[in-house]
C-alpha cells in the first residue's frame, strides 16, 4: 500500500508536468513527491528521532541532486536519453558514496549546499531557455513503467530504513527517480534540449528543499515527526510557489502590463 500510494502521487504529477510547460514542470517536479511520501513512511516506522537524522544527511544528499540535474542538462544537448541518465546518475551515485562517508552537521551540509547553487544556477541557465511542449501522443507503458520505478525506489527507501539505518535511507528516499522518470518518458518524445529545460529550469526550485530538509531536522523532535513534515512540505510548496509569482510578475513586466 505504500508502494502504491506513493506512485499514485508521483504518476499523477508526472502527468500534470507533461501538460504545463518547462518552468511550471519543473515547479512540479522539485515538489518532494517521492521524497515526501518515503520520509512519511519512515516516521510512521521509525520515529521523529530517525526523521531528524535522516533529514540532516538529506541535506548533502539533496545536493548531489542538483549536481545530477545539471550534468544531465548538460548531457542531453548531444546524447540520447540513456547516456544522458546514465551519466548523470552515475556522478550522482559517486556524489552519493563520498557523502556518506562524512559526518554532517548542519552547518557543514548548508555550506556545502551554498556552494553546489552558488555553480549550478548559473549553468542551469544555459539550459532552461527551451519552450517546446511535450508533445500529447502517449505510449501503452509509460504510466506502468512511473508507477514501477517510483514504487521500487519506495520499496528500496523502506528496506534500507529498517536493515542500514537514516544515512542509507536519507539517499534512498532522495533518489531522483522524478527526474530519472521524466528524462527517460519526455526526451525520446520532445528531444534532450526541451527535456533538459524541464531538469534545468528546476535547480531554483531544489532551494525549498533545502529549506524544507533543514526545518525538518531542527523541529522532527520537537514538534513530532507528524507536524514538522507538514510544515517541511509547506516551505517547499511555497518557496516553488514564490517562484510562480516572480517569473509571472517579470513577464507582465516585460510586456509592459
Amino acid at each position: 500500500m505504500k508502494m502504491l500510494t506513493s506512485a499514485a502521487i508521483v504518476v499523477a504529477a508526472s502527468l500534470v508536468v507533461e501538460r504545463s510547460g518547462p518552468f511550471l514542470g519543473a515547479m512540479i517536479v522539485t515538489l518532494p513527491i517521492s521524497a515526501g511520501p518515503a520520509y512519511a513512511f519512515l516516521a510512521v516506522d521509525h520515529g521523529s528521532d530517525f526523521i531528524a537524522a535522516s533529514a540532516l544527511v538529506g541535506l548533502p544528499v539533496s545536493a548531489a541532486t542538483v549536481v545530477y540535474m545539471v550534468v544531465y542538462a548538460a548531457a542531453a544537448q548531444r546524447f540520447g536519453v540513456l547516456a544522458s541518465v546514465g551519466s548523470a546518475l552515475s556522478i550522482w551515485a559517486i556524489s552519493i558514496a563520498i557523502i556518506l562517508k562524512a559526518q554532517w552537521s548542519l552547518g557543514g551540509a548548508l555550506a556545502l549546499n551554498m556552494a553546489v547553487y552558488a555553480l549550478a544556477i548559473p549553468l542551469a541557465r544555459r539550459f532552461s531557455a527551451a519552450g517546446v511542449r511535450v508533445a500529447s501522443k502517449k505510449r501503452a507503458w509509460d504510466v506502468p513503467f512511473r508507477a514501477a520505478l517510483v514504487m521500487s525506489v519506495v520499496g528500496v527507501t523502506l528496506v534500507a530504513g529498517r536493515v542500514f539505518g537514516p544515512s542509507i535511507a536519507a539517499a534512498a528516499a532522495l533518489a531522483p527517480v522524478v527526474l530519472i522518470s521524466m528524462a527517460l518518458i519526455l526526451q525520446p518524445r520532445i528531444g534532450g534540449a526541451a527535456a533538459a529545460s524541464v531538469v534545468a529550469n528546476g535547480v531554483p526550485g531544489m532551494l525549498g528543499f533545502v529549506g524544507a530538509l533543514s526545518l525538518l531536522h531542527l523541529w522532527a523532535m520537537r514538534l513530532g515527526a507528524v507536524v514538522a513534515l507538514i510544515l517541511a512540505l509547506a516551505v517547499s510548496i511555497g518557496w516553488n510557489a514564490s517562484l510562480i509569482a516572480l517569473r509571472r510578475w517579470r513577464l507582465r513586466n516585460r510586456a509592459g502590463i
